[in-house]
């Protein structure tokens, strides 16, 4: 079958910047923190210190991935323009997203100009403590005033909006906040990125978020869910108790197959990152396909 990835990113450079403080190249697929922690972030063989349009079309082609959203955030940098560009180069395969640091003062007209100018439909915010907007500024609410203006844009523009929370614990972990905002805007579609990406031993904060976000306008991508069941290796049945539970809650129609590429890649294959779904028994064969396919036809208007 024919899948669509959700859940990608695209750099030309590494610019990214968190809690750590910058995040910037260190070559052979690794980056390296300001605090000089370094981590592996591209597989070498996919890119040295970039990770090109060019490379994740290979990727795509090589494993029957038909479509993939080109996601922003903060870990590796802002990328919007990359991302538009290439999708002017490839507009069957690429779907580009956008972001903005709501903290900047321009960020009104920066958002104007990607929805309006650009057309951009899809507007991510990396939220996270981990690897976001809550990791470099003070904790604030998501329903709040800092938001709120951005959001409304969205929802004026009718685009949609993909939110990372990061995990339970974190200050960023607000699913009543997004929860508030779904119903504040019910026809903006809302994604929430890596099911919430729950650890071992969430089940509680993670059952009661799922139930908070189960609404008409709201849907979770799986992407890089194994990564947050580490150390655990396939077929990661940790990620597959959360996605069984998720299924239970909301049912598979809510449930949009992702990857999180390239970061994702150097501990698991591109294969490997939908076959320990497809192996796994928790969903029937047209179940799978609304998983890998058709769902994400319908909340990104594909």
């Amino acid at each position: 079958m024919e899948k669509i990835d959700v859940h990608t990113h695209i750099f030309d450079i590494i610019a990214g910047f968190g809690f750590r403080g910058e995040l910037r190249a260190a070559g052979n697929g690794k980056a390296r923190w300001a605090t000089g922690e370094e981590i592996n972030l591209i597989p070498p063989e996919l890119g040295d210190r970039s990770f090109t349009d060019d490379a994740l079309a290979s990727v795509l082609e090589k494993n029957n991935v038909g479509r993939a959203v080109l996601l922003q955030g903060s870990f590796y940098g802002f990328h919007n323009d990359y991302a538009w560009q290439a999708a002017q180069k490839r507009p069957r395969l690429f779907v580009p997203a956008a972001t903005v640091d709501p903290f900047c003062k321009a960020a009104d007209k920066i958002l104007d100009r990607y929805l309006h100018e650009r057309k951009i439909r899809i507007i991510k915010f990396e939220l996270s403590s981990g690897g976001g907007l809550m990791g470099y500024h003070a904790d604030f609410a998501l329903d709040g005033p800092v938001l709120a203006d951005l959001f409304a844009a969205v929802a004026a523009a009718d685009a949609m909006l993909v939110l990372d929370i990061g995990s339970p614990g974190m200050h960023s972990f607000q699913p009543q906040a997004v929860a508030a905002v779904a119903k504040q805007h019910p026809g903006m579609r809302i994604v929430v990125c890596h099911l919430l990406a729950p650890r071992p031993g969430d089940d509680v904060p993670f059952s009661e978020g799922i139930k908070l976000l189960s609404l008409p306008n709201v849907w979770f991508d799986l992407a890089a869910l194994p990564w947050n069941s580490r150390p655990e290796s396939y077929p990661y049945p940790q990620a597959l108790h959360f996605l069984g539970m998720a299924k239970q809650i909301v049912g598979p129609e809510k449930l949009v197959w992702g990857t999180d590429t390239p970061c994702t890649l150097t501990r698991e294959s591109y294969e490997g990152l939908s076959r320990y779904i497809e192996e796994s028994g928790l969903f029937s064969d047209a179940e799978l396909e609304k998983v890998f396919r058709l769902n994400a036809e319908t909340v990104f208007d594909l």
